[in-house]
């Protein structure tokens, strides 16, 4: 038997699936990785860290499933897209990643938006914000000139990641679009968007597809990660576009649900829906998008709470279960990095608001559950108000739906029937690309077909929903009221 590779990097864990060339599922690990707050608004990673991440999530795979790295036929790293690694001449990290959360570029999104705005759209699809790289790049020229002066090379998580498995310096069109340096309409860097940050094409990767294989495992990854030298490396590509892969939507009109790092509502479509709330990517099956809405910190707020006031995730889930709808007036904003659908305003802060003394550790828990899922109800609103045609059932995707409480809480505050697979990890994705490269699988529907394993349907409760709706209506009064508090005005 023959084995197909996927490893995945998330915004704070790493997570390795090993599939058959059956496209069942024979081990999975995970390895996480820490987040850094340098200063206020500073999000960061160490590259380092995700290297030794690989490695260690590499080795432990082949130990958990006892084979031999030979028999592995391709490998696949996908990650969060908008995260870039500075470089110099020798291919040498500068600096920390600056992870896309990150909002200290938010004097100079607002200098690109004024200025250029409507240009910059009509290329990238997308109005200047802080996640992306543009900015950030603009804000490293002002902030650290002594860095900036110093790249060469400037790489994409999943692209530096690779490079340290291959050698090879790439990234995909779709971890392109992620960059607000890439010509949508062209499919090509643009030299006008890379003369607002001060950078010149060159220093940018060359673009190929997701599935090509760009390289091989060097003799000295090899030995660091336990894998066979001389095993072909693909491209890959982002973790949404892999994880949308890998939940099985393939086809128009199929609509997934994410509670991961970040929350997304995306449904694939034959064309991109430009709109300052939406996010717009291409899918992994040729013509396609998946435009979709994005809430900042959904799987990332249940985390902040576990890791400042501690527990443990299935504990932490029965005390709320408890508690019921509405938390007896203690609502949570989850904006502790700001805010994207609907708003696109980093300034927002998160917020618990309503607390009495009645209040217990299970209604602080349950709130952050509960305002997560008042974000993807606002994410959703908006969705639908721009009419794209989309199944009555979503793939619910993400490590947030294994806990049966908050798939629930989604399903019954967005009003949807919410599927979940075996499997729809990131990771599981890169192996399915992997799988094409290596020809096991004819195409993105032929893996879809003998990958994606449907486990579970959740149907929502009719009497919740209005529960729910009753009380985003304060939730929506609340965000209103702070907003232009947070925004200093």
């Amino acid at each position: 038997m023959k084995y197909l590779l996927g490893i995945d990097f998330g915004g704070g864990a790493s997570k390795a699936t090993l599939i058959d060339t059956n496209g069942t599922v024979i081990a999975e690990n995970t390895v996480e990785y820490p987040t850094l707050y340098p200063q206020n608004g500073a999000c960061e990673q160490d590259p380092e860290d995700w290297i030794k991440a690989l490695c260690e999530n590499s080795r432990a795979l082949l130990s958990k499933s006892g084979i031999y790295g030979g028999d592995i036929l391709a490998v696949a790293v996908d990650s969060a897209t908008h995260t870039s690694v500075v470089c110099d001449q020798n291919f040498k990290p500068l600096r920390n990643a600056i992870h896309w959360t990150d909002t200290r570029a938010r004097k100079q999104a607002d200098s690109l938006r004024e200025e250029k705005g409507d240009e910059i759209f009509q290329k990238t699809f997308h109005k200047p914000d802080t996640i992306w790289t543009l900015p950030q790049l603009i804000y490293l020229r002002e902030t650290e000139p002594d860095i900036f002066k110093k790249i060469r090379y400037i790489f994409f998580e999943k692209d530096y990641i690779r490079y340290y498995l291959t050698g090879v310096f790439c990234t995909d069109y779709i971890e392109a679009q992620g960059s607000m340096l890439f010509d949508c309409n062209k499919s090509e860097w643009d030299t006008g968007l890379c003369g607002l940050c001060g950078i010149n094409a060159d220093m940018l990767p060359p673009i190929v597809k997701p599935t090509d294989v760009i390289g091989k495992i060097t003799e000295a990854a090899a030995f660091a990660t336990g894998l066979k030298a001389g095993t072909p490396v693909i491209c890959g590509t982002t973790d949404t576009a892999a994880e949308v892969f890998a939940s099985g939507a393939v086809k128009k009109g199929d609509i997934t649900v994410k509670l991961a790092t970040a929350g997304r509502i995306c449904v694939i479509t034959d064309k991109p829906y430009p709109d300052r709330h939406l996010v717009n990517y291409s899918h992994v099956v040729n013509g396609l998008w998946y435009p979709g809405t994005a809430t900042k910190s959904c799987a990332a707020s249940y985390r902040w709470y576990r890791d400042t006031f501690g527990g443990e995730y299935g504990l932490l889930d029965a005390d709320a279960e408890k508690v019921p709808i509405g938390c007896e007036g203690l609502i949570f904003h989850p904006y502790l990095n700001g805010e994207l659908t609907p708003y696109a305003d980093p300034l927002l802060c998160g917020s618990f608001t309503g607390v009495r003394a009645t209040h217990t550790r299970a209604h602080f828990t349950r709130a952050v559950l509960e305002g997560v899922a008042y974000s993807l109800l606002d994410s959703k609103i908006y969705l639908d108000s721009l009419n794209i045609e989309y199944n009555t059932v979503a793939t619910a995707i993400g490590g947030g739906t294994k806990g049966r409480l908050w798939r629930q809480m989604i399903s019954d505050a967005l009003g949807i029937t919410l599927k979940t697979t075996e499997n729809s990890d990131s990771s599981l994705g890169s192996a399915m690309l992997a799988g094409i490269a290596a020809g096991v699988f004819k195409d993105a529907e032929d893996a879809a077909e003998k990958c994606v394993k449907q486990s579970d349907v959740t149907l929502p409760d009719s009497e919740n929903t209005q529960k729910y709706r009753a009380v985003f209506e304060t939730y929506k009064k609340i965000h209103d009221a702070l907003a232009p508090i947070y925004n200093g005005r």
